[in-house]
This record gives C-alpha cells, sequence and structure tokens, in this order.
C-alpha cells in the first residue's frame, strides 16, 4: 500500500493550491484520510482529515480556508489551499488510516512530504 501525493509549489500570499493523495494497493477499506504540515523543528500538525463517514475536522487557523475532500471510488483525498499566508508554509504529509486487505485491524499509512511554500 502507498500514497501518493503531489500539487505542492512555490506561490505568493493570497493564492491558491491543490494538493492531492491517492491510495493504492491492497485496501480492504479506508477509514480516514488527511493532511498534516510539518516545519523543521516542530512537531507534525494536523490540517485537515475526512473520515469515512463523511465527517470533517480542521485545524483551527485554516478553518474559511482549506477544504478537503475525497474521492472514495478513487481513494483520492485532496486538499484546496486558499487565501495562503506565509504562515502554512511547511512539508504536507498525506496519511491514510486503512484496513489492509486479509486483515481486520487498522493500519496507518504516510505518504512522502510536498512542499508548500508561501512567499511574503
Amino acid at each position: 500500500v502507498q500514497l501518493q501525493a503531489s500539487g505542492g509549489g512555490l506561490v505568493q500570499t493570497g493564492d491558491s493550491l491543490r494538493l492531492s493523495c491517492n491510495a493504492s494497493g491492497s485496501i480492504f477499506r479506508v477509514n480516514a484520510m488527511g493532511w498534516y504540515r510539518q516545519n523543521l523543528g516542530k512537531e507534525r500538525e494536523l490540517v485537515g482529515v475526512i473520515f469515512r463517514d463523511g465527517e470533517i475536522r480542521y485545524e483551527d487557523s485554516v478553518k474559511g480556508r482549506f477544504t478537503i475532500s475525497r474521492d472514495g471510488a478513487e481513494n483520492t483525498v485532496r486538499l484546496q489551499m486558499n487565501s495562503l499566508k506565509p504562515e502554512d508554509t511547511a512539508v504536507y504529509y498525506c496519511k491514510a488510516s486503512v484496513v489492509l486487505q486479509g486483515t481486520f485491524s487498522p493500519h496507518d499509512i504516510w505518504g512522502q512530504g510536498t512542499q508548500v511554500t508561501v512567499s511574503s
């Protein structure tokens, strides 16, 4: 099972970016998919997560600016980031909580990070 993330880049304050992440492999069920971010020397923090039942949670600083969505059929999660600020600069990581085929236990899978840089 692997996650393939894409969509990072260098933008200016106020610009938009969209991140995408696709989960592939022997997945029986996806329980949740989300995005986290991390800066050097800081802990990784949740940006947004969408659960299998449709519940969505966001970190407070991105509410109203970021939108997470999921294409269940494709096991893809997207993060639309609008009104970007310099403090949004970080490496963004995709995470999927899945049940693998042939098992009953959940596993957390991380994708490779994608850099988002917002210049002032």
